[in-house]
């Protein structure tokens, strides 16, 4: 199969618990189900959970509000407010590492690269970038998000419903290539090591400046960016490596954001393969699943937090507004703003969290969440071709340099145009399967999961579901017993 190679990636995975005799018949309910107990994961859950929680939860009523009291409690109570709920760890919340090199080197690009960068579905991707230092990422809602991830299902626990990230709706949301059943040779990943800095050959083949570019398995932004200004300040003629150089940048901080400014190479190469016309949707979201499951297990968070946001704005935030006229507002500097024409959604819209804010009011906005508040289908959904597992046992896995995500868009039947019917056993391949390169093992899984794409089910998404009502109250039923690490805090 060709595709681009690079060692692992800095995914990460759930942490294993070996199983023990439990006597607490929540501990026995977890055996049943085969499900690892809960209980041992909350120990690491609190951690996220107290960093994550802002110091005070301001109510929007003014009765709440204490009485001013003097200039001092007034400026601590100022220095409050602007606490964000920050999700430990990720790069978005690290002022010195928010790339302010970023926008003033797209601004140099010359429009023959900017062209390149067009030609390989980037558009969107360039555009988030372009605007990166407008974005307003709304903290509170992602990490009450986040404590709703489930690690063995990777979809979101809702009361009446579960919910997740498709592929299909990910590759539109931010203008990727997509896969169709059939490209499954263009999928992007590798089973064989590379040498490391081959892939910067095109950039520089000087060891000084691969020392300072890379360390570790990792490359660093910020040498890669002052490369591409000082090719586009010379003016050379040099267009396509820059705009592969300027690929690693604005997909490494849209895309695949890590801690410290940097990318892995397992990344890295992925984000080359588009010039090859590859397909990386699936990369993109195994990365963040996986970076969701770190985060509700107590973990640092990465992944695409713009690509989460995006999908919660759809389903959850606004709502087309039947007044065009009027303008919101509070979508101005979401990341829905800059990419909502293709998602059939302008600034013409309803803020229906308008009142949702802090921690915990946005805790108990979720947890209580119904069908009707939840957008199953957006309008830019209906009549899509999505991509299923063909049976019970032939589970779906995301292909990545990093790991084997599991993928299980069938259990969230609302989404995908379905009636609920049964809440689906687990899988049984693990979650989050991390990959050892230049292995016989992981090649043969490699090549399985590769199979089950190529026989999956295709199916196009109803505008409208018919339920019976029954059936549904035994599917509620059945999904209390299923919840998320942070379910009973």
């Amino acid at each position: 199969m060709t595709a681009t190679m690079s060692p692992r990636s800095a995914l990460s995975r759930p942490g294993r618990v070996r199983s023990r005799r439990c006597y607490s018949d929540r501990a026995r309910k977890d055996q049943e189900t085969g499900l690892i107990p809960w209980h041992l994961l909350l120990l690491n859950f609190k951690l996220f959970h107290s960093l994550a929680t802002m110091k005070r939860s301001y109510s929007a009523f003014a009765e709440d509000i204490p009485p001013y009291s003097g200039p001092k409690a007034a400026r601590e109570t100022h220095a409050d407010l602007k606490q964000l709920s920050a999700i430990p760890g990720h790069i978005y919340t690290r002022p010195e590492l928010q790339m302010p090199w970023l926008v003033p080197m797209l601004e140099l690009l010359p429009p023959s690269s900017i062209g390149h960068l067009k030609e390989w579905g980037l558009s969107t991707i360039f555009v988030l970038a372009k605007n990166y230092n407008n974005l307003m990422h709304v903290w509170e809602s992602v990490t009450a998000m986040a404590e709703l991830w489930h690690p063995q299902t990777n979809s979101f626990i809702f009361p009446e419903f579960e919910a997740t990230i498709r592929l299909e709706k990910l590759e539109i949301m931010l203008g990727l290539p997509r896969y169709q059943r059939g490209e499954e040779s263009t999928v992007s990943y590798t089973v064989e090591q590379i040498n490391s800095w081959s892939i910067l050959a095109y950039i520089t083949t000087k060891k000084n400046d691969l020392y300072s570019m890379t360390s570790g398995m990792h490359i660093h932004l910020l040498p890669i960016a002052q490369w591409i200004i000082s090719q586009c300040k010379g003016k050379t003629t040099n267009y396509t490596a820059i705009a592969k150089a300027s690929a690693i940048c604005i997909c490494g901080v849209i895309l695949f954001p890590e801690s410290d400014g940097a990318i892995s190479f397992g990344n890295r190469s992925i984000i080359d393969s588009i010039s090859e016309g590859m397909k990386i949707g699936q990369d993109v979201l195994g990365f963040l699943y996986a970076g969701l499951t770190s985060a509700a297990l107590g973990g640092p968070f990465h992944g695409s937090v713009i690509a989460l946001e995006l999908w919660m704005e759809m389903h959850i935030q606004f709502r087309e507004a039947e007044d065009l006229t009027t303008e919101c507002k509070t979508m101005l500097n979401h990341p829905l703003a800059y990419v909502g024409e293709r998602l059939h959604m302008s600034t013409r819209a309803w803020c229906k969290t308008a009142q949702v804010k802090g921690i915990q009011v946005w805790h108990k906005y979720l947890r209580s969440l119904t069908v009707a508040d939840f957008d199953m289908r957006p309008r830019f959904m209906h009549g899509r071709i999505i991509h299923l597992p063909q049976r019970t046992g032939l589970a779906l896995r995301l292909l990545g340099n990093g790991a084997l995500v599991s993928y299980n868009p069938d259990r969230c039947h609302l989404q995908c145009g379905a009636a609920r019917t049964v809440v689906p056993l687990i899988s049984h391949f693990p979650p989050i399967q991390e990959r050892k390169r230049s292995d016989a093992q992981d090649e043969r899984d490699m090549r399985s999961a590769v199979v089950h794409w190529e026989g999956c089910t295709m199916s196009a998404i109803q505008a409208e579901v018919e339920e019976d009502d029954e059936v549904t109250k035994e599917y509620v039923e059945a999904l209390k017993k299923l919840q998320p690490v942070g379910g009973n805090i």
